[in-house]
């Protein structure tokens, strides 16, 4: 039985990487439909000063035309809100019963999606890709320092929220309706950090979640800055138990 999907991308100046990426995710649907059927596809920009939504809306005209029949939609943040903001938005604006959200440079591939189907049936409600765990598959690394940020990161979370999970940060995370319905209105965090509670909060109300060994490519062109955004994350981490008492 297929399942029907919405796939939501947050962009940020991605001329460069967002017609790849689109062709890349129609391409695959229209070839394997096994699983899951493309429903919707959400693209929110998040304040972008380049030619994003007009790279991303040229590609889609083009591809629409000779494979699937979905829905397609860009919404456009005035101003640059934060990443879980645009993750936010895009995911309470869709109507399929999954939802998959994305990096919009597909650091980890698309194809990946297939393994996460057989833990639907077995009652997740959350299934998340990782690169930290010991199977993962990172076909590209990080330079050493993001890598050593990442691990202090990962520490501050068992901290601060007591949560066992090897890597929160992935962008390739799919929920299904029941905990979108339940957990995206309560989210709060706008920043990078926004991927700890939403495990937070739906670890807090009973949901399964599965950590599942991904494919991963290092993207070089990275939006996280890692002085700036680390601090800021790590400060919203330690709010996160008192934000949702």
């Amino acid at each position: 039985m297929s399942l029907d999907l919405s796939i939501v991308l947050p962009c940020y100046n991605e001329q460069n990487r967002i017609a790849p990426t689109l062709e890349k995710i129609v391409k695959y649907f229209a070839r394997q439909n096994t699983y899951f059927i493309l429903n919707e596809l959400i693209i929110v920009d998040d304040g972008s000063n380049d030619n994003t939504i007009s790279k991303a809306n040229a590609t889609i005209e083009k591809l629409k035309n000779k494979s699937l029949n979905f829905e397609y939609k860009i919404l456009v943040n005035e101003k640059n809100c934060g990443k879980g903001y645009s993750v936010r938005r895009g995911i309470l604006s869709s109507n399929s019963s999954f939802v998959l959200f994305s990096d919009a440079d597909l650091s980890t591939p698309i194809e990946e999606l297939e393994n996460f189907y057989p833990y639907i049936s077995k009652g997740y409600n959350i299934i998340i890709g990782s690169r930290g765990l010991k199977q993962s598959k990172i076909l590209k690394r990080q330079i050493i320092i993001r890598e050593l940020a990442g691990k202090i990161f990962n520490l501050f979370v068992k901290i601060f929220t007591g949560m066992e999970f090897m890597d929160t940060q992935c962008g390739f995370k799919l929920f299904d309706r029941k905990t979108i319905d339940a957990i995206f209105p309560l989210l709060k965090i706008n920043d990078f950090s926004f991927d700890v509670e939403i495990l937070y909060l739906a670890k807090k109300n009973g949901f399964k979640i599965k950590e599942l060994l991904v494919k991963w490519v290092n993207s070089e062109e990275s939006k996280v800055n890692i002085i700036k955004d680390s601090l800021k994350m790590l400060k919203s981490i330690t709010k996160i138990k008192n934000i949702h008492k």
